[in-house]
């Protein structure tokens, strides 16, 4: 896990991250890519600025709010599977995306499409999660555009 489990852990990483970025200071290579992730949701970037606020928030499915942590979190995943090939034949199947969807930023939206649908079904079901299907998911992507 990227952060464990703690959820005032990982948001904290978020607010200091993003507080360091804009502060130019220096940053390890996990911030660098926070950051990267950070900034291209400036519709976060109130939230983030606001520790408080950050902390505190509840994001209830009921309330069709998206959680903005999960939300770069699944960013970031996808960028380590598509990095690491993992699952294996990720990478390929990213490659091939572009090719249709070549705005990595949308690209990564359609990605997180399937991951969330995986976890969801894994969830659900009460087993592992299913790499065959979620690999059948983006596959569909890549060839349909």
């Amino acid at each position: 896990m990227l952060f464990g489990q703690d959820r005032d852990q990982l948001r904290g990483m978020y607010i200091k991250t993003w507080a360091a970025h804009r502060n130019n200071r220096p940053l390890e290579p996990l911030q660098v890519q926070i950051a990267a992730v950070i900034e291209q949701h400036p519709e976060y970037h109130p939230l983030l600025e606001n520790a408080d606020l950050a902390m505190g928030r509840e994001y209830l499915p009921e309330s069709g709010e998206t959680n903005p942590f999960l939300h770069m979190g699944m960013h970031l995943a996808i960028r380590e599977q598509v990095g690491t090939d993992r699952p294996a034949g990720i990478r390929a199947l990213y490659q091939q995306s572009l090719m249709h969807t070549p705005d990595t930023h949308r690209l990564e939206h359609k990605l997180m499409d399937c991951l969330a649908e995986m976890i969801w079904q894994a969830q659900r079901d009460g087993v592992a999660p299913d790499e065959a299907r979620y690999l059948a998911c983006i596959k569909n992507l890549a060839e349909d555009g």
